[in-house]
């Protein structure tokens, strides 16, 4: 911000040239003016001098005439090089006072209305955090920023609930669905820490949640976890091992996760078991995985007004979902031209998969300060299918608004 305050005021010393130039010119003025006056009274007294001298016959009245006539040419030698008298409208303290009112004034408007903040947080963010409570001030910083910037608000919930917070992770979730809309995946991430900050027991506000979540969306891994669980704790394993086998199925192999929930199936059909229960197991369908593979491009209008290391990021997206990326992939701008592929194996979140949409969208863009929501160029695709296998091309070309 040095560089900033530096120019600010420098533009300042410039306006208030503007202001002050004019009283230093009447002062010089008012210089001028005192002059002549001296010199029409010097005039005066000479003339009285000279009747004097003539009342006293020292001098007759040619002699008087020719003193008159030098003493008068005296006068117009020395008034000669005077400006014209100028007169101020303004009067002397109305400048002074615009002089110091003028910067007061520019800083408390620029404090006002004028994006310091934002400034100062984007060189924040081109910095790696040190900590996790530092990125949750950073998120927390920037969601006071931009309010109504629903990825911001989706991280810093789920920063939330890795932190413990759910509290907080649920009031943070209601704002981002009140932002981007009732997305299936945004009420499954809203229940959940629902959920826990009702002390793990099950409400009407949650099942309403979940139950909306998978009417729009059956497959909502969210969801079907938090139900998995919920029927566990109620002592339902029947109903728990159904959804979570709906769940496992979502996930991709390999997926860190697959071990965790199968472990909570096995359980579960203990409990059923020794209870003197049936266990009946539904077998799901498998699925095949989703990969994108695209062309990333600059336009050539651009090649000049980038830098090498600027970073890029080319990701994909929900036509009609989470404001989160489902796969992304960081590169350079020195990798251009670059060909990437984005899959389930690139997701963000477990739950948040590009086969678990239909139609996505591909963006690529350019951030100097390493910040994915946010930058200075940027490239768009039309809206396509998840399915799709021909590969696409996406050239960054426009300004990131």
């Amino acid at each position: 911000m040095i560089d900033f305050w530096l120019a600010a005021g420098l533009l300042l010393l410039v306006a208030l040239s503007f202001l002050l130039i004019p009283v230093l010119r009447v002062r010089r003025a008012q210089r001028e003016e005192d002059r002549t006056a001296l010199n029409v009274a010097l005039y005066q007294e000479r003339v009285a001098q000279l009747q004097a001298e003539q009342e006293e016959g020292v001098l007759n009245a040619a002699q008087l005439d020719t003193g008159r006539a030098e003493a008068a040419r005296e006068l117009l030698a020395d008034t000669e090089g005077a400006d014209a008298p100028r007169e101020s409208r303004l009067g002397k303290p109305l400048p002074l006072l615009a002089a110091v009112l003028v910067p007061v004034l520019g800083m408390a408007l620029y404090l006002h209305f004028g994006a310091s903040d934002k400034v100062a947080l984007t060189r924040e963010f081109a910095q790696a955090p040190q900590s996790m409570e530092e990125m949750t001030q950073r998120l927390e910083r920037a969601v006071a920023a931009q309010p109504d910037n629903a990825e911001g608000l989706y991280f810093l919930g789920r920063t939330y609930m890795a932190q413990d917070r759910p509290a907080d992770a649920a009031k943070i979730f209601e704002r981002t669905v009140a932002v981007a809309g009732r997305q299936p995946e945004l009420l499954g991430q809203w229940a959940q820490a629902q959920y826990f900050a009702d002390g793990k027991k099950w409400s009407d506000k949650t099942e309403a949640l979940t139950d909306e979540a998978l009417k729009l969306d059956p497959k909502e891994v969210t969801s079907l976890g938090l139900l998995g669980i919920a029927a566990f704790e109620g002592e339902r394993y029947q109903d728990a091992i159904d959804y979570w086998g709906r769940l496992l199925v979502e996930l991709p192999e390999g997926d860190k996760s697959r071990e965790a929930l199968q472990g909570g199936i096995n359980r579960a059909t203990e409990k059923l078991q020794a209870s003197g229960g049936r266990v009946v197991v539904q077998a799901p369908a498998a699925k095949a995985g989703a990969l994108l593979k695209v062309r990333v491009d600059l336009a050539p209008a651009l090649k000049a007004k980038v830098q090498p290391g600027d970073s890029v990021f080319v990701f994909a997206r929900a036509a009609s979902g989470p404001p989160a990326p489902l796969a992304a992939k960081r590169l350079t701008v020195a990798d251009l031209p670059v060909t990437v592929e984005l899959g389930d194996a690139d997701a963000m979140m477990p739950q948040l998969k590009l086969s678990n949409f239909p139609e996505v969208q591909l963006v690529a863009r350019i951030s100097r300060a390493g910040q994915p929501t946010s930058g200075e160029w940027i490239g768009r695709s039309q809206p396509l299918a998840s399915s799709t296998t021909v590969q696409q091309q996406l050239t960054i070309d426009s300004p990131d608004k």
